[in-house]
């Protein structure tokens, strides 16, 4: 069976080899996905329209890839949002949908390019996850939003999940720098490529 491109996402050990995974995938990297039927897209913004004021702006897409999360916001008339993204290749193809006010190059788990209290609502999908995103990441994530601001992020919950992410999440809780606002049931979100692989949507409100 050949290996998919999620697979080879997951072997990167350094940052310059998932971005130079993400670069050579990216033209490719929405057909490959919607292929596998992943799910995420849908359960954030779903969750998004129930949690994220359709007022909220502005709005940061942290590891926005090619855009695919946030194109079903854009139609609704959420806005204006801002993407972040390790790959260039990735925001290039983000680039040519027009949805973005901003699109810049960024490393989720280094300090962010942006002020204190920025934004009024974060997403985040299938990005802060090992071998991507660290979960030194929702540090920065608290850090541009603003008070009261959701942050809605997918995280996995199959037996690959590595222990540091859930972990951080309560660590950030239990320090009150954000609570619990909603999560969902575990699903599988590639289940025709990587049946494996399950995750949850989480909100978290910024104290």
């Amino acid at each position: 069976m050949e290996e998919t491109g999620v697979a080879r996402s997951y072997r990167a050990e350094t940052l310059e080899e998932q971005q130079a995974a993400y670069d050579s995938w990216a033209k490719q990297y929405e057909i490959d996905l919607c292929a596998m039927g992943y799910r995420i897209p849908a359960v954030i913004a779903a969750v998004s329209t129930r949690f994220i004021p359709s007022t909220a702006a502005p709005i940061l897409d942290a590891g926005c890839g090619g855009g695919i999360q946030a194109e079903a916001l854009a139609m609704l008339g959420f806005g204006p949002i801002t993407g972040i993204d390790l790959s260039e290749g990735m925001l290039e193809v983000a680039r040519t949908k027009g949805i973005y006010s901003d699109l810049r190059q960024m490393t989720l788990g280094e300090k962010l390019d942006f002020a204190d209290n920025t934004f009024a609502a974060v997403i985040s999908s299938g990005t802060i996850t090992p071998h991507h995103a660290p979960p030194g990441s929702f540090e920065e994530l608290i850090r541009v939003a603003k008070p009261g601001a959701p942050i809605v992020f997918s995280l996995r919950d199959d037996p690959a999940q590595e222990p540091e992410y859930p972990e951080a999440v309560k660590r950030l809780t239990d320090a009150g720098l954000w609570r619990e606002a909603f999560t969902t049931e575990s699903f599988h979100s590639m289940p025709y490529g990587e049946p494996q692989i399950t995750h949850r949507v989480h909100v978290y409100q910024v104290s």
